[in-house]
């Protein structure tokens, strides 16, 4: 965490996905184990099903994804080259959460939150800033318990060290949109990740931008 934040954290909402209320992992077979995602056959007993279901699950790390906001009211947006869909494409930063053994824990969530605006931005939030969780959301429910929290941190200022990314990231640049210029570059299909459409979802939301 910088040095300008404070070690305390305010206390939100944090994921929990386990047995209870009807449901139960009956068995777990593991298919894959690879350090960023593990797959296993799961045998559930639901509330609403007769008879148990087998799924496959992709266990992937959980995750945040952070809006920056500067003092004249833009947001921050990377971009990045994404392997996968083979595009650059522009978001909003975000990253794991490295730390497995606190990983629900709200300092772990915080101190990843600062670390990745700082790494892919070259940004911190400014002394007297505020960092606003907005709850989290699953990325892809269907096959994964992945979730990702959401958060806006406002202001932003630039740190003395500028972006520190690691081997594997591919950053290009960092760009400054106003909420109108994010509403249309969504409207218009150039920004499609999960993370930025569902920042943007919650900060319609909750009323930061209209």
């Amino acid at each position: 965490m910088p040095d300008n934040q404070e070690s305390s954290s305010p206390d939100f909402e944090r994921c929990q996905i386990s047995d209870g209320e009807g449901w139960e992992k009956l068995s777990v077979d593991r298919i894959l184990d690879h350090p960023y995602i593990r797959i296993e056959e799961i045998t559930y007993r639901t509330p609403a099903r007769k008879d148990p279901v087998n799924w496959t699950v992709a266990r992937r790390k959980s995750a945040v994804a952070v809006a920056p906001m500067l003092e004249d009211g833009r947001f921050l947006l990377i971009q990045q080259e994404r392997y996968p869909i083979q595009r650059t494409i522009r978001e909003f930063p975000a990253g794991q959460i490295d730390d497995i053994e606190n990983k629900e824990a709200c300092e772990t969530i915080l101190s990843t939150v600062h670390s990745e605006l700082a790494e892919e931005t070259g940004y911190q939030l400014a002394p007297g800033g505020d960092i606003r969780p907005l709850g989290y959301y699953f990325s892809s429910q269907g096959y994964s318990d992945e979730h990702v929290y959401l958060f806006l941190a406002r202001p932003v200022i630039p740190t003395d060290k500028g972006p520190s990314l690691d081997g594997g990231e591919s950053i290009l640049g960092c760009h400054a949109l106003t909420a109108e210029e994010l509403r249309d570059e969504i409207a218009a299909n150039r920004i499609v990740d999960a993370n930025t459409l569902a920042l943007y979802a919650r900060l319609c939301a909750c009323g930061i931008i209209s």
